[in-house]
């Protein structure tokens, strides 16, 4: 592992932050670089402190130690994500015979200097209890590869020589600082101490020999590893892969679960390949290799602790392969209700017991899918994933993997400090969901986007027109991230409909919510109406939304619970205008086929509802492509300006109101969320026009 350490940038870091001891730039500055490096620490993992004097509000000096705080990740920590506490007043905790998680974490909130800090890190008494300025801590695979095998202690003399002092895995909290300080009292001329299956710190008065204590003795466990394992490849054989867009969707309809607040689950799936994990899931022994415990107990509240395996070799009918993901999944749930009844008993307590499917499936001949409530929690997951099947199979190599006693993964799983750490907050309406808006380069497409994703659900906008599509995604990406995603899609075209939900499928897992949205305008006399122009306008406005439909049919089946279909129709299926007869007779065909949509899909709970909008002109700085062909005829035809025509529309409806796109989008989660049992009905977000009344 390379040390990055430079004394420039350390003391550019100093100078940052003029306010704070210098011992707070250099910890911000190490902490970075620790956080940088995937291999020791992931996703918030790890912990690092520095001791330092203050002067309090009294002007009196004051020793103080600054320690991670809860929610912060070491990649980017600023001073606020290391809170300040009374470092005497700690320390002399030391004393006690016993402390319990609340009473200590009390301790901590009580002892904060500044009463808005976030909660300083559980491990916080180890960092107090070390008389050292500067201490690392991290989960370092190399470490943790060493430390789960039977013959732990003597792999890690072998690795990382004498200098070292080792402990059994001990829950964090009270009991760990006591044996960490003890330990050290016994060996004061250690340099780094080693937690069996958790991880290493490193320690010292100054920044950069803790780092590079760091980065030396993990080096040393990754030279041990490498010569084990050589420079051979394994001679894996190759495997057919399995249809995607047929195990996905599969996979999302056997995870479905309701929560204890009756709200029906649905998850994101995240696809993960490469070489190394190929060599992993393909290798001939790779169920009995990679289906154990994790490498770190913290995992365990991201990944559970075992993953799933499957081994789709030899079924070719989509019926055999539903029936086989079903039951391997159903068989998963009954092992872990199994596993947390037996800790319980065996305990004598009580907990409410998590949902039981698996967060990370490997699938022979594809690689990883990790399961998340969140895209963010199906991509941590995943990110831990590939570590843990690159470090079970050097563990291999070493010795044997080693995993953790059931009842002290249970205690970490189920540990209410542990948990907070993820949070157990009331469900967005839309959480788990995935959504397809076409027509994602207009202006109606921001208002659906945005209100989709304000309620949860990932959006992917498909476009045919790149440059529009790639102005809304920037738009939308600005407040909403990855979970808005565009996709080139030309809807009158059933091959480009089919390979865009392909990549919808290998990027999320399927779909729940269709918003056929696209559509074009052209403005004519019937009998001015070129032959061309008319089957255009069809193409997109009707037949676009059949094959949007047609191609979601087959993955709401796989999937098996229903749906929400959600077609943006128009006013002018009930009140056409003149001159805009290919246009009006086209969404009144899509409309009528939202109608026969809704009593065939019924029968697989897909509900299909339609909306039909007035005069959206823009949303910001998007434009209505709509109305960039429509809007010049209809100014000329009333002689009015860009303003004047928005004003004659909005006083032509009863509420004199302005429609916007957001409108549209909230008319669309109101369908998408199935909060009524409706479908085959029409919506009007107009104002109210009186000959667009449904009827």
């Amino acid at each position: 592992m390379k040390n990055r350490y430079n004394q420039s940038q350390a003391q550019e870091y100093i100078d940052r932050y003029p306010d704070f001891p210098e011992e707070m730039g250099l910890r911000v500055y190490t902490s970075r670089l620790i956080g940088q490096e995937e291999d020791l620490v992931l996703h918030g993992g790890g912990n690092t402190s520095a001791k330092a004097s203050v002067l309090n509000l009294l002007g009196e000096k004051q020793e103080v130690i600054f320690v991670k705080g809860s929610g912060w990740d070491l990649g980017d920590i600023e001073p606020a994500g290391l809170p300040g506490l009374d470092l005497n007043q700690l320390r002399k905790l030391r004393v006690l015979d016993s402390l319990t998680d609340e009473t200590m974490v009390n301790q901590f909130r009580t002892n904060l200097l500044d009463a808005s800090s976030p909660n300083p890190s559980i491990e916080t008494l180890v960092h107090a209890f070390l008389p050292h300025t500067f201490i690392d801590h991290t989960h370092a695979d190399a470490i943790v590869t060493l430390t789960n095998q039977p013959a732990a202690d003597l792999l890690l003399h072998q690795a990382l020589g004498d200098r070292i002092g080792i402990l059994p895995f001990i829950m964090p909290g009270f009991p760990l600082a006591q044996a960490v300080i003890d330990l050290y009292e016994q060996q004061p001329d250690m340099e780094c101490l080693i937690l069996r299956n958790h991880g290493i710190f490193t320690f010292s008065n100054e920044a950069k020999e803790a780092y590079d204590l760091m980065i030396e003795y993990v080096s040393r466990a990754e030279t041990f590893i490498a010569k084990k394992l050589g420079t051979t490849t394994p001679d894996i054989p190759p495997c057919t892969p399995p249809d995607l867009s047929l195990i996905m969707p599969i996979m999302r309809g056997a995870l479905i679960f309701r929560d204890e607040t009756g709200y029906l689950r649905t998850f994101h799936l995240h696809l993960r390949t490469g070489d190394a994990i190929s060599q992993a899931v393909n290798h001939p022994d790779g169920e009995e290799l990679l289906v154990s415990g994790v490498l770190t107990p913290d995992h365990v509240i991201r990944t559970k602790n075992y993953p799933l395996y499957l081994n789709l070799d030899g079924l070719q009918h989509q019926d055999d392969m539903l029936a086989y993901i079903h039951s391997a999944i159903n068989r998963y749930q009954q092992d872990y209700i199994h596993y947390f009844d037996t800790q319980v008993a065996h305990k004598k307590v009580q907990r409410t017991r998590l949902d039981p499917m698996p967060r990370v499936i490997l699938v022979k001949g594809v690689g990883i899918i990790t399961v998340g409530k969140t895209m963010k929690d199906a991509t941590i997951c995943a990110d831990i994933c590939e570590h843990t099947l690159a470090a079970k199979m050097a563990a291999r190599a070493v010795g044997q993997y080693k995993e953790l006693d059931p009842a002290l993964i249970f205690d970490m799983e189920y540990w209410s400090l542990e948990q907070a750490k993820i949070g157990r907050s009331v469900p967005a309406p839309l959480e788990g969901k995935i959504a397809l808006v076409t027509g994602g380069g207009g202006a109606i497409a921001v208002g659906i986007g945005r209100k989709l994703l304000e309620a949860g659900a990932r959006v992917f906008l498909s476009d045919i027109d790149a440059k529009r599509l790639q102005a809304v995604h920037h738009k939308l990406a600005a407040d909403f991230g990855a979970m808005v995603q565009p996709i080139i899609m030309d809807v009158a075209s059933e091959a480009s409909v089919q390979a865009g939900y392909a990549a919808i499928i290998r990027q999320a897992g399927g779909i729940d919510i269709v918003v056929p949205n696209a559509g074009i305008a052209h403005v004519a006399k019937l009998e001015d109406l070129d032959h061309a122009m008319f089957k255009k306008v069809l193409d997109v406005n009707l037949s676009g939304v059949f094959t949007i439909i047609k191609c979601a049919i087959p993955i709401f089946k796989r999937q098996g619970f229903g749906g929400q279909i959600i077609i943006n129709s128009s006013k002018n299926v009930f009140a056409p205008g003149g001159s805009f007869g290919a246009y009006s007779a086209s969404k009144a065909g899509a409309h009528q086929l939202g109608k026969i949509a809704a009593i065939e899909l019924a029968e697989i709970g897909v509900q299909v509802n339609m909306i039909n909008a007035d005069a959206i002109f823009d949303d910001g700085n998007i434009s209505s492509g709509l109305w960039d062909v429509v809007g010049p005829d209809r100014m000329k035809s009333r002689n009015l300006d860009p303003q004047g025509l928005k004003e004659y529309y909005r006083q032509r409806n009863l509420l004199k109101t302005t429609v916007l796109a957001d409108h549209v989008g909230n008319g669309v989660v109101f369908f998408a969320t199935g909060q009524t049992p409706t479908t085959g009905a029409t919506l009007p977000i107009d104002g109210g026009i009186i000959a667009a009344f449904p009827r």
